[in-house]
C-alpha cells in the first residue's frame, strides 16, 4: 500500500495488485466484523451452563470429539475468518490463564458486539462506544470485588474447594459423578500444592486414562501410573520397598559414533565377540545390583539377551518409559536420573513402598503402579470410561476442575454463579450510567444489557422462558438487594445460589469481563479491511 498525490495535491492510496484484493470500509467493515464474531459466539451460546448442549466435531482424519468445553470446540473448528480467529484466541487465553469460563467469555464478547452494532447504527462513533465499554468494565470489576466472599479452607477442611469444583463439573458430561471427581481433583491439587507460597505446579499431576470399567472407577493414585509392564513375563509382579534405578542409558554394548564395520572371519572371533557382549551386559547388571537397585526403569529398550540376563540375575526391569514419565518418577521417588552406568550409586536410587503391575479386564493390558513414594508430591489421576471419547472429555473436565482448585489456592475469593454476578454487575453499571454526562452512558447501558445475555442464555439452555425468568430474578435482586440470586437451572426450587452451593472463582469472572472488553474494543477500532480476493 502506498500514498500518492494528484496534481491538485489531493491524496489517494495505491494498492498493490488492487484488482486481486477486496476492500470494505467504515460502518460496513465494522458490521462485517461484528457479524463474524457473533456467528462464533452463537455456536458456543447453547453450550453454556449445566444444561448446555455438547458439540460433535470430526477432524480431517476421522477423529471424533464430543465436548462442551469452549476452548476445545473453537480449537478444533478451524475458523478461517480473521475476526473469528480473534474469538478463538480470546477463548484460548482464558483457558491458559484461568482454565475455566472459556464458553462464557466468548458469549459475553458476542453479546457486547451485538449491543455495539445497535449503537453504531444510531450514529455513535465506535471510539466512544469502546470508551464507554472500558468505563463499564472497570465498574463491573470493582463491583465484583464488593460482592465477592472469601472462604477459608485447610487440608483437613476441603469442602469449600470441592463445592466450587462441583460447579465447574456440573456443566460437563461427567456431571453425574461430579462429587467424586471434584474430591479427586481437590485432593490431587492439595497433594502437590505449596500452601505457604500459594502456588500449585499442575505438571506434577499426571492424568492417565484407560478404556474399560466405568467412570465411577476413576481413582487418585499417590504416586505414578505408567502405561508399561515388566519387560519379561516371569519377572515379579509386585516389589515391596523398591529401590529404583532410573536410567537414560541403553542396556546394550556401546557403539562408536563414527561409521564402522566389524569383519569376523572365524568362529573363534565370533565366540569372542559374543563373550565380550555377554560380559558387558553382566557388568551393567552387576553395577545396578551393586548400587542396591531392586528395579530398573530404562528410557530405552534392550534386546532379548539383556532381558534374559536381567531375569536370571533377579533384577526386574521396565523399558521404553517416556522422558516426562521418567521425570515424574524421579520427583515422586526422590531418585536421580542417571545418564551413565558408571555414575550409578546408592544415593541416586529412588524409593517406593510398593511397585505393582495391574491387569485390566480380559485384555492383556497391564499398567505399572508406583505407590507409597518417598516424596508424594507427584500424583496420578487414573480415569476409566466406556470409550475413548468419554475418557478424553473427562480429562478436559478434570483439567478445568484442577485449574479452579489451583485458582482458589492462589486467591480464595469467590462470587456466586448461575448468572447472579452478571445480573448484579449489570444493575450496578446501569445505575452508574445515569451519572455519566457524555455519549458513553449509552455504551454503558449497552454493556449492562450484554451482561444480562449470560443469565438469559443459561435460562434458555435450561428450557425456561428466558426473558420472564431474567426479569423475575432481576426484580427480586433489586427488591432484596441480594447479589446471590441467579437462574435456578437445576430446578432446585430456590434462586439463592448460596443455598445451592454454586460458586465461581473471582479471578476467573474478572478475567472474563476484562478479556471480553479488550477484544471487543479491538474489533470496534477496525474500520478498513483489505483482504485478498477468493480464488
Amino acid at each position: 500500500m502506498a500514498l500518492a498525490f494528484d496534481e491538485y495535491g489531493r491524496p489517494f492510496i495505491i494498492l498493490r495488485e488492487q484488482e486481486q484484493k477486496s476492500r470494505v470500509r467504515g460502518l460496513d467493515a465494522q458490521k462485517a466484523n461484528i457479524m463474524a464474531a457473533k456467528a462464533v459466539a452463537r455456536i458456543l451460546r447453547t453450550s453454556l451452563g449445566p444444561k448446555g448442549m455438547d458439540k460433535m466435531l470430526q477432524s480431517g482424519d476421522g477423529d471424533v470429539t464430543i465436548t462442551n468445553d469452549g476452548a476445545t470446540i473453537l480449537e478444533q473448528m478451524e475458523v478461517e475468518n480473521q475476526i473469528g480467529k480473534l474469538m478463538v484466541e480470546l477463548s484460548r487465553s482464558q483457558d491458559y490463564e484461568i482454565g475455566d469460563g472459556t464458553t462464557g467469555v466468548v458469549v459475553l464478547a458476542g453479546a457486547l458486539l451485538e449491543q455495539a452494532e445497535v449503537l453504531l447504527e444510531r450514529g455513535i462513533h465506535p471510539i466512544r462506544v469502546a470508551e464507554g465499554y472500558e468505563m463499564a468494565s472497570k465498574l463491573a470489576v470493582e463491583h465484583l470485588s464488593k460482592i465477592a466472599h472469601k472462604f477459608n479452607f485447610s487440608p483437613s477442611d476441603i469442602e469449600p474447594l470441592v463445592q466450587t469444583c462441583m460447579t465447574t463439573l456440573s456443566s460437563k458430561i461427567v456431571g453425574r459423578c461430579k462429587r467424586a471427581l471434584a474430591e479427586i481433583a481437590v485432593k490431587a491439587v492439595l497433594a502437590v500444592a505449596d500452601l505457604e507460597r500459594k502456588d500449585v505446579n499442575l505438571d506434577l499431576i499426571k492424568v492417565e486414562g484407560k478404556v474399560g470399567g466405568k467412570l465411577e472407577d476413576t481413582e487418585l493414585v499417590y504416586g505414578i501410573v505408567v502405561d508399561k509392564d515388566m519387560s519379561h513375563p516371569q519377572m515379579p509382579k509386585e516389589i515391596k520397598n523398591a529401590k529404583i534405578a532410573i536410567l537414560t542409558c541403553p542396556f546394550e554394548p556401546p557403539k562408536p559414533k563414527t561409521k564402522h564395520k566389524v569383519d569376523i572371519d572365524s568362529v573363534e572371533k565370533f565366540e569372542a565377540l559374543r563373550e565380550a557382549e555377554k560380559n558387558y551386559f553382566d557388568e551393567m547388571v552387576k553395577q545396578c545390583k551393586d548400587a542396591g537397585a531392586t528395579l530398573v526403569i530404562c528410557q530405552w529398550g534392550f534386546d532379548d539377551e539383556a532381558n534374559h540376563l536381567l531375569m536370571h540375575r533377579g533384577l526386574p526391569a521396565v523399558r521404553w518409559v517416556g522422558g516426562v514419565e521418567l521425570e515424574l518418577i524421579a520427583i515422586a521417588t526422590g531418585g536421580r536420573i542417571v545418564p551413565r552406568f558408571q555414575e550409578l550409586t546408592a544415593d541416586k536410587l529412588g524409593k517406593a513402598g510398593l511397585v505393582r503391575e495391574k491387569a485390566f479386564g480380559t485384555t492383556k493390558d497391564r499398567m505399572l503402579y508406583i505407590e507409597q513414594c518417598a516424596n508424594s508430591r507427584a500424583v496420578t489421576i487414573f480415569i476409566r470410561g466406556g470409550n475413548k471419547m468419554m475418557i478424553e472429555e473427562t480429562k478436559r473436565s478434570l483439567h478445568d476442575a484442577l485449574c479452579v482448585a489451583r485458582n482458589l489456592i492462589r486467591d480464595n475469593s469467590i462470587v456466586y454463579g448461575g448468572g447472579s454476578a452478571e445480573i448484579s454487575c449489570s444493575m450496578a453499571v446501569e445505575a452508574a450510567a445515569d451519572k455519566i454526562p457524555g455519549v458513553e452512558q449509552y455504551a454503558m447501558r449497552a454493556f449492562a444489557d450484554a451482561l444480562d445475555m449470560v443469565p438469559m442464555a443459561l435460562a434458555e439452555n435450561s428450557g425456561l422462558q428466558p426473558i420472564n425468568t431474567l426479569t423475575a430474578v432481576k426484580a427480586q435482586q433489586y427488591k432484596e438487594q441480594n447479589p446471590h440470586l441467579g437462574i435456578d437451572c437445576n430446578d432446585v426450587g430456590t434462586n439463592n445460589m448460596r443455598e445451592q452451593n454454586v460458586f465461581e472463582t473471582l479471578i476467573g469472572k474478572k478475567q472474563q469481563m476484562l478479556l471480553a472488553t479488550q477484544v471487543v474494543k479491538m474489533i470496534l477500532k477496525i474500520d478498513d479491511v483489505i483482504t485478498p480476493a477468493a480464488y
